[in-house]
């Protein structure tokens, strides 16, 4: 008898579980008529985490197809643009040390590898400025659309930054009201197996049991359902990636009409480092740092050296990091997403954009009955398991290529033997070719492209051997890909308007419906 999978019960809400229930019933809404259900079973005394609020430009794309208002979104969430992420003082630790990792690609990307033709020339000024404008465009706090743009459209890419605690409701009312997810409010007591090992039902205090045919884990570190009820071990990469703690605070701007960064600002520390995301109302700023290499009151003097006096007296929480991911991801009818399925420090803002491919995944890949579900699982975990893997080998590059010897913590992340076998291949292959659209990224499912590479290789201050005599071929257009990004450059800067004066035409005004 084909047992048919029509109820999915995603448990734990949060940004996990509200931007995985709003993809799966957008995706299937036309199911709903024959019996689809997907209901979200969060605890009502149970507070979510909060602090993530850097995203990828994948968020456009997924809030428009579930169906969301970037209006609306502006409004609700204090949502601001990000365009990218400024690295201060990590590779040499000087205070003039920075680099951008923006969000575009090179100019021409698809017809020419413009970093071998940059490092055969002078290499004067920065890789990023060179190949794209949107450096320029962060240095001069712009945003990268006007307010006469479509919604998620642009000038340049972009992504956001957002207060995750006003996120999930927003979510979660969008999803209730608009797309039929069936919210419960009730705490999770237990969990009942069926005969075959499969979970059957959650059992809650206040609504009772409640069965499904899939269930999604999205109950946080504690990992529920696929950890402590199926088993699923956690994978710790904290012999690769070091940090394991994060102070996180608040600090309001010392004026209403204070510039909001366009980029998140990660500066390097002692044994980490801070993140400082702009919002309208105020940034959100955290210490990430290794406490086998500093303590935690040396951390948290190090946060408040780097706030100023404005944060003297601001309430420092915080929240312990265990790097690393579970062992598998979907298990017999069970797939975690979000904290469940493992976390990694924020260094490139990974956590919500694995959330929105997971979710993706399962929504497009949704097993339509439990005779095929482990064939799906097994896709499943095989995609999962390699984006894990290449988000780990970038964080840890940017770690790899630092040139500071002044703590045993930025010491012994160089040490070869907490590099992995992948990454050490890559940089040694990048000795003598630069990243482009070689074999190392000829995966669908690849998280980080090859641009993405270029810009913290060369940012860092990596060095390709090239040979200039076989550039020639590829001058004449190399040259003018170059002037075309020097053009458009100048004319983005002399078009878009100042961060935060964007961001207030589109709660005032709205942006203009296609």
């Amino acid at each position: 008898m084909v047992r048919p999978v029509k109820n999915i019960v995603i448990v734990g809400g949060g940004t996990a579980g509200w931007l995985t229930a709003g993809v799966i019933a957008a995706k299937h809404r036309a199911r709903q008529s024959t019996g689809f259900t997907v209901t979200l079973v969060e605890s009502p005394t149970t507070p979510i985490i909060g602090v993530g609020e850097g995203t990828w430009p994948t968020l456009r794309t997924t809030l428009a197809k579930i169906g969301v208002s970037e209006t609306d979104f502006f409004r609700e969430c204090d949502a601001a643009f990000k365009q990218g992420a400024k690295f201060a003082r990590w590779t040499t630790g000087e205070p003039d040390d920075a680099y951008y990792h923006p969000l575009v690609l090179p100019q021409s990307f698809g017809q020419i590898n413009l970093a071998p033709h940059w490092l055969a020339g002078d290499a004067s000024g920065s890789f990023c400025d060179a190949v794209c404008p949107q450096g320029r465009l962060c240095d001069e706090g712009l945003g990268p659309k006007t307010i006469t743009a479509p919604p998620y459209q642009g000038a340049a890419n972009y992504a956001y930054h957002l207060d995750a605690g006003k996120f999930a409701p927003f979510l979660q009312r969008h999803c209730c009201d608009k797309l039929g997810v069936r919210h419960v409010l009730a705490d999770v007591r237990g969990v009942a197996l069926a005969e075959n090992g499969d979970i059957r039902a959650v059992v809650t205090e206040q609504a009772g049991e409640i069965e499904g045919d899939l269930f999604v884990d999205c109950t946080g570190f504690r990992s529920l359902l696929l950890g402590e009820t199926l088993g699923v071990k956690f994978r710790d990469c904290g012999d690769i990636l070091f940090c394991d703690t994060a102070l996180a605070v608040q600090i309001p701007y010392e004026r209403p009409d204070s510039p909001i960064a366009t980029h998140t600002i990660s500066t390097a520390q002692s044994a980490g480092w801070i993140w400082d995301i702009g919002l309208p109302s105020r940034r959100g700023t955290g210490h990430v740092y290794s406490s086998r290499h500093i303590s935690d009151d040396e951390a948290e003097r190090e946060l408040r050296a780097y706030l100023g006096p404005a944060g003297k007296d601001l309430t420092v929480r915080k929240i312990a990091i265990r790097s690393g991911h579970r062992e598998t991801f979907w298990k017999r009818n069970c797939v975690a997403v979000g904290l469940a399925a493992g976390f990694l420090e924020p260094l490139e803002a990974s956590a919500i954009v694995l959330i929105e491919l997971s979710a993706k995944l399962i929504a497009e890949q949704m097993p339509t009955c439990r005779e095929v579900m482990d064939i799906v699982a097994s896709r499943f975990n095989a995609t999962t398991h390699y984006r894990w893997g290449r988000i780990i080998d970038f964080l840890k590059l940017h770690y790899v290529l630092s040139q500071r010897t002044d703590t045993a913590f930025w010491r012994d992340n160089r040490d070869p033997a907490t590099i992995p076998e992948r990454l050490s291949d890559l940089l040694l292959l990048w000795r003598h070719q630069p990243p482009w659209l070689h074999e190392e990224f000829d995966r669908a499912d690849e998280v980080f492209p090859s641009a993405s590479y270029q810009y913290v290789l060369y940012g860092m201050g990596f060095r390709t051997e090239v040979e200039a005599a076989a550039l020639a071929d590829e001058a004449a257009l190399a040259q003018r890909a170059l002037r075309e990004n020097a053009l458009q450059s100048e004319r983005l800067l002399s078009s878009l308007p100042k961060h935060r004066d964007l961001i207030r035409k589109i709660v005032e005004h709205g942006l203009q419906p296609v």
